[in-house]
Parts: C-alpha cells; structure tokens; sequence
C-alpha cells in the first residue's frame, strides 16, 4: 500500500494552550484535523461558559487563513462548580464535555476536583442533559506508585461513579493500562481516548541512552503488557476506543530542565504515528473508523465528509518547530517516519 486516503479524522482530546502558544501549535492541527475537543487547563482554568466562548473566540482568530477548523469547548470541573453552569453548557451548544482533573494530577491541574464526591450534583446534571464527562482517571495519592495510578483510581473512583450515575456517558482518557481496556470493555456509556505515545512506546523509552524528558507525559508510560493491551483495543474496531492525541505543547526550556513538565507534542504528526502503530500490527484497515468515526458517533456529531490522504514515504521529523518561547521538541524527534500525510 503506497497511499491511504481516509476520511478527515478528528482529534477528541488536544491541549492548544493560548496566546503566542496557541498562535504556534494550531496551525499543525488544522493541517489533519477537522475538530478537536479542546481541553481547560488554562490559567486560570475554562470554569464557565463565559469562559469557553471566549477562549473558542480566541481559537477561531488564530485558524489560518482559508482553513476549516471546529473547536469543540470543555469546562473545567471544581470543588465549586454550579450544576446550573452544566445546564448553560449544553445550552450553548459549543461546550460539548465536561473536564476531571484530580487536583495536583497534571500540568495546570491545580484548581482540579479534591474529592470527586463533592461534585455529585454536578453529575447528576450532566447525567440529565447527556453531557459527558472526560476523566483524567488517576489518582494523585503519594503512597499510590505512580505506575499503578489509573488501576487504582478505576477501582476506587470510576467503578462507585457508574454505580452512583449509571447513565453518565463517560471518556476514560489517554488510556494506558489493560485494566482501563477491560473496564471499558465491561461497562456501557463508557469509551476511552487512546494516545499515539501509548501505542507506540513502553516506560523503557523514558531511559533509553539516558533521561529522555520529551516522551515523559501523565499518565506515564506503562509496561510493554500494558501498551500491548492497548494497541489491541485501539486495532480492534471496538467503537468504544478511539482517537485523542493528549498533544501537550512545552517548550524545550520547559521540558529540558531540573524539574521538566508532563507532555508529549504530536500534533505535527499525528496521524502518521498513528499509521505506523497500526501498520505494526497489520491493521491498517482499521484506522479510518478509530480516527474518523468512533469519535463522532460517542459525541452524537454528523462525520466529517471531506478526506485526508497518507503516503508511504521516508522522512525526518524536525529536532524542533517554532513555539513561543523556546523550540518545541516533537515526538521521536530526529527520527525516520514512513507514511507522511500529503
């Protein structure tokens, strides 16, 4: 196979920061990407409905000019947050979801929910109005190994939730255990995002030739058990896995230092890495449906109708593409790439 044309894919989990950051990484989304949903950890973090509308603003101005691109808006979930701001949300039409962080879990995720009981009315709400809820599902206790985490917080968290809101459509996001595959597997109203840096790598990738802080992202990189179990999830035409980048842009200077942030940049080369993970596996044929309709049909929204083709070639990713104060180091930067996306 020397080409392969698909229908446009969207992306259900993208991280475009703002300001002259935004302003960089945008563009490389918009080349593959019809939609994307786009998360809130801001600072200050998207709270309101007022807050999403603004920032979707900001997003449309920065769309290169003659190009196409949706951003579908999340708020992010408080201690505080208003059940009437869900009820505005699904109102508004442009906030499709609702974003859990647990405080303390990730970059920006300060302002993140302490106990995820305090927001059951919240729930209840998002419960009413068929509004999903996209989880960070891990916890954030010291004496939890970081490795073990996502387990610990299905059996904890996630498993009690679907007990209490067994209506609540849920996205167990960037997946990175067996265990999360076979809850979702097992449970109904639930699908999972699956990452190209978890399809691709095991944790043995972070130390390969010595600290390697551009494939360090949360959840972490798990054992190669693990990453097995998800790329036979996401090869598998399981509607319930699908497509979401988890793209995270730090500038070099952020990730290369004594205390280096959690993100992984793919956003330059999604797709393609995405190809190659499929391609390892001889499932090909199973990545338009995983990119280009899983995803809509979980969000209730019409599939995309215009198309996207890769080519079977060898090339280079950039040690670097411009960011707005320092390079931005992509995924396997330096290294060969064979498909590229024309």
């Amino acid at each position: 196979m020397q080409t392969l044309t698909l229908t446009q894919p969207d992306d259900w989990h993208l991280h475009l920061r703002d300001g002259a950051a935004l302003q960089a990484v945008l563009p490389h989304t918009v080349r593959q990407f019809s939609r994307a949903i786009i998360m809130p950890n801001l600072k200050p973090p998207v709270r309101s409905v007022a807050d999403a509308a603004a920032y979707r603003d900001r997003i449309l101005a920065a769309i290169p000019a003659g190009k196409r691109f949706e951003p579908l808006m999340t708020l992010y979930l408080t201690d505080n947050t208003d059940p009437a701001e869900i009820i505005a949300a699904k109102a508004s039409q442009f906030v499709k979801a609702v974003k859990y962080y647990p405080a303390g879990a990730t970059t920006n995720s300060d302002f993140g929910v302490t106990d995820i009981r305090k927001c059951d009315r919240v729930f209840e709400a998002m419960q009413q109005v068929n509004m999903p809820l996209l989880l960070h599902g891990e916890v954030t206790d010291k004496a939890v190994d970081i490795f073990d985490r996502e387990q610990v917080f299905i059996e904890k968290h996630l498993i009690p939730l679907k007990q209490r809101f067994p209506h609540l459509r849920i996205v167990l996001e960037h997946i990175t255990t067996s265990d999360a595959v076979e809850f979702v597997l097992g449970n109904n109203n639930i699908a999972a995002t699956i990452t190209p840096q978890h399809l691709l790598f095991n944790r043995n990738i972070l130390f390969k030739g010595g600290i390697r802080p551009h494939f360090y992202c949360l959840p972490i990189l798990k054992h190669e058990a693990h990453r097995r179990a998800i790329l036979q999830a996401a090869t598998s035409g399981n509607a319930k896995f699908f497509l979401g980048t988890d793209s995270a842009p730090h500038g070099r200077n952020s990730k290369e230092t004594s205390c280096g942030c959690a993100g992984c940049f793919s956003a330059l080369h999604a797709m393609e890495l995405y190809a190659e993970a499929f391609e390892t596996v001889d499932a090909i044929d199973k990545l338009e449906a995983f990119a280009s309709f899983y995803g809509p049909d979980f969000y209730q929204l019409p599939r995309n109708t215009e198309k996207i083709t890769l080519t079977k070639t060898t090339w280079r990713i950039p040690d670097e593409v411009p960011f707005a104060e320092s390079g931005l180091v992509p995924l396997r930067a330096g290294e060969e790439m064979t498909w590229q996306m024309a």
